[in-house]
């Protein structure tokens, strides 16, 4: 069954942890010092905050697979959507491995669709791999002019 993702960037993680810890009624499943996720069932949701983010707020959306089979039922989907697909593949990420990739919707809002493989003792390489550092964890497409759309 698929999971929603979504990913905030935050000013202050105790605050917003203190604040989504009452608003789930649930403790995070992972907190490290710059970032924490609920793992919730009701609603299903993959909610991560980060200080990480330059731009504080929503940082991205994204859907969550539990297979491979669902990885490929979504990739096929992401095709038809018309909008080019990053295909980034293995990586790690936000304290875990995955397999994933990356399309924008019509107004730039980053949906990543991911097979999370295990967990990881570091946050991850896509900050480094970014196009645009406002992200926590991926980079904007470039409007015609060449400058970064969001």
């Amino acid at each position: 069954m698929k999971r929603l993702h979504v990913n905030i960037s935050v000013s202050d993680l105790d605050s917003s942890v203190g604040f989504y810890n009452s608003l789930f009624d649930a403790e995070p499943t992972v907190l490290k010092e710059d970032y924490a996720k609920w793992m919730l069932d009701d609603p299903r949701v993959n909610f991560a905050i980060t200080t990480r983010g330059e731009r504080k707020g929503l940082d991205h959306l994204g859907i969550q697979v539990e297979n491979n089979s669902e990885l490929g039922e979504v990739y096929a989907r992401l095709k038809t959507a018309g909008a080019p697909m990053i295909e980034e593949g293995a990586t790690t990420c936000c304290y875990a491995n995955s397999e994933k990739s990356w399309i924008f919707d019509p107004d730039s809002i980053a949906w990543e669709t991911f097979l999370t493989l295990g967990e990881s003792p570091v946050y991850g390489t896509d900050i480094i791999k970014n196009a645009n550092a406002d992200s926590a964890c991926c980079g904007r497409p470039q409007d015609k002019s060449g400058s970064s759309c969001c």
